[in-house]
């Protein structure tokens, strides 16, 4: 049983991100297209049966390209979103400095709501409860592995420090991994762990 988390591909710049619906840049859509080609051509090594994916557009064009090679349809889920940052999300960040000056991911406490949004603790909650949901889908077979997951970088790295057990908080370090890098999650003997990390591979 696996799961292969994707991060989205490059997005436009000079925005707020979080739950900004600010879609891919040229550069993004092509790194999807590639990543769609090679999932495609390995097929029988990747074996995906679900593919599911956060809502917000620069995951969901990602997915879209994906969808096409593999003609199969994803699953778009509201959980899967980058953390709620209410209303600086999609805001030029010269705006954002003017009206919120200060006001960032990592400056927040972690029960203190971004305008509009949500916390980090809020966020790190939804992020867990999601995640246990998709183990719990795939172990009593009401989901059908593998899956592949199309989501945002500040979801999977608390998916790494969920995986290794590790505390987490909005001034942790983030993991590496680049825009459609593959981060691959395994279940064996002792439980789901990471098996690989951040291929990018598909876009040499």
């Amino acid at each position: 049983m696996k799961i292969y988390l994707v991060r989205h591909g490059v997005d436009e710049e000079g925005y707020r991100g979080g739950w900004s619906d600010r879609g891919l840049t040229e550069q993004g859509i092509n790194q999807s297209k590639k990543l769609g080609e090679h999932l495609h051509h390995h097929a029988e090594e990747y074996n995906i049966h679900t593919i599911m994916s956060s809502d917000l557009a620069r995951a969901a064009q990602t997915t879209r390209e994906i969808e096409k090679r593999l003609n199969m349809q994803a699953i778009f889920m509201e959980e899967w979103r980058e953390m709620n940052n209410g209303e600086l999300a999609g805001m030029l960040h010269k705006d954002a400095e003017v009206h919120y000056p200060g006001v960032y991911f990592n400056t927040l406490e972690m029960h203190s709501p971004f305008p509009g949004g949500e916390s980090p603790r809020d966020f790190y909650s939804r992020i867990s409860t999601a995640f246990e949901n998709l183990f719990r889908g795939l172990e009593e077979n009401t989901l059908k592995s593998n899956v592949l997951l199309i989501t945002h970088g500040g979801v999977i790295n608390i998916l790494y420090y969920l995986l290794e057990h590790r505390e987490w908080s909005n001034q942790s370090s983030f993991y590496p991994m680049g825009n459609t890098s593959v981060h691959t999650v395994e279940k064996g003997r002792h439980g789901w762990k990471l098996s690989n990390a951040n291929v990018l591979s598909h876009l040499d």
